[in-house]
């Protein structure tokens, strides 16, 4: 695997990250939907430490995993159910 090293800063943290080449810009991009998503939450709720903000932006994500899980699993399902109708189809004109 091709790993590189990379640095993110989250919520004005550095950290250093090996990660493998082809998900740098992934890693990336969520290191900054985290820290543009915990800077709207200071800014539109009240708070006492950064662990709120952070606690709120790991639920909004995880519920956004899991919905997008839900989609997912119910496309496929329905993607299946629709194949197999498809090849019922075929089937009866061979």
């Amino acid at each position: 695997m091709d790993e590189i090293t990379i640095n993110i800063t989250l919520l004005d943290r550095p950290y250093r990250l090996s990660v493998a080449r082809a998900d740098e810009e992934s890693v990336r991009k969520a290191g900054k939907l985290i820290n543009d998503r915990v800077k709207y939450y200071s800014a539109h709720y009240a708070y006492k430490d950064v662990q709120d903000l952070l606690s709120m932006t790991a639920l909004q994500f995880a519920t956004s995993v899991v919905k997008m899980d839900s989609e997912l699993t119910y496309r496929n399902q329905n993607l299946e159910h629709k194949l197999h109708d498809l090849n019922a189809l075929l089937s009866e004109q061979a």
